[in-house]
C-alpha cells in the first residue's frame, strides 16, 4: 500500500511565513510589545495563533481577548498578502503526480475554516485534497499530535504509513509525536533548524513521489520525537 501523504498549510503549499511574521510585528507594535516577532516564529511557527499571542504576555489573557487579537492579527495579514497568493513552485504537479499514483493525501493544519478558504479556494487547491483538518476539527494544536492524527484516521492510513510535509520545528515534532515520518520544507528555516527529517526540500520541483517511497524505505520507523519541547 502507498503511504499517505500529510500537508501542513502556511509555509509548506505557500511561501507566507514572512508575511504572517510581518502581521504579528504590526499587532504587536499597536500593543506596545517589542517581541521580534520573526524570532518568535522561529520557535513556534505552527501553533494556533492565540497560543503564540498569549506567549508573548507575561501575564494570562483572558480567551475572548485572544481571541479578539488573533482575528485582528488575521485581518492583518490577508491585507498583506491581498496579491501575493500563489502556490509554493512545482506544488500543484506534485499534488497531481501523486494522485496518479495512488497516494491518499490530506491537509492538517492549525488555520481555521475562513483562512483555509482564504488560501485553498482562492488557488484552487482544495480538488487535490481527500481530506482536509483545521484547527476546529481537534482538542490541540502542534506540538500535540492531534492534527496529524486526526487527518491519518480520517484518510483512514496507519500513522506509520504516513509522510508529513512541514515547515515548522513544532510542526515536524507533532508529526513524530503521532509516529509518523516527515518532509522538511525550508521555506522559513535553514535544513539544520530540524530533528530528523526524511529531506530538506526547498520546494516540490526538488522531489517525486517515487523519490518518497526510496526515502521512506532508508527511514524504517518514525523518529522519537525530543523529550524537551523546543
Amino acid at each position: 500500500m502507498k503511504p499517505a501523504l500529510i500537508f501542513d498549510m502556511d509555509g509548506v503549499l505557500v511561501d507566507n511565513t514572512p508575511v504572517q511574521a510581518r502581521a504579528f510585528q504590526l499587532l504587536f507594535r499597536d500593543l506596545g510589545l517589542t517581541t521580534n516577532a520573526r524570532q518568535l516564529l522561529k520557535r513556534l511557527n505552527g501553533m494556533p495563533a492565540g497560543e503564540i499571542i498569549q506567549s508573548v504576555f507575561r501575564h494570562p489573557i483572558d480567551k475572548e481577548q485572544l481571541e479578539i487579537y488573533a482575528e485582528q492579527r488575521e485581518f492583518l495579514y490577508r491585507t498583506l498578502y491581498w496579491t501575493k497568493r500563489r502556490a509554493l513552485p512545482g506544488l500543484v504537479e506534485f499534488l497531481k503526480a501523486a494522485r496518479a499514483e495512488g497516494f491518499k493525501i490530506g491537509l492538517g493544519t492549525g488555520s481555521g475554516g475562513p483562512t483555509l478558504s482564504y488560501l485553498l479556494d482562492y488557488l484552487d487547491l482544495r480538488q487535490h485534497f481527500d481530506v482536509v483538518i483545521g484547527k476546529d476539527d481537534v482538542p490541540k494544536g502542534k506540538p500535540h499530535p492531534d492534527t496529524y492524527t486526526a487527518t491519518a484516521a480520517k484518510l483512514g492510513a496507519k500513522p506509520e504509513s504516513c509522510i508529513v510535509f512541514e515547515d515548522a520545528v513544532l510542526g515536524e515534532q507533532a508529526a513524530y509525536r503521532a509516529g509518523m515520518r516527515c518532509v522538511a520544507v525550508a521555506t522559513t528555516l535553514p535544513a539544520k533548524s530540524f530533528q530528523a527529517p526524511l529531506i530538506v526540500i526547498k520546494d516540490f520541483t526538488e522531489i517525486t513521489p517515487a523519490h518518497l517511497l526510496e526515502l521512506l524505505a532508508s527511514q524504517p520507523e518514525a523518529p522519537k520525537p525530543l523529550k524537551k519541547r523546543v
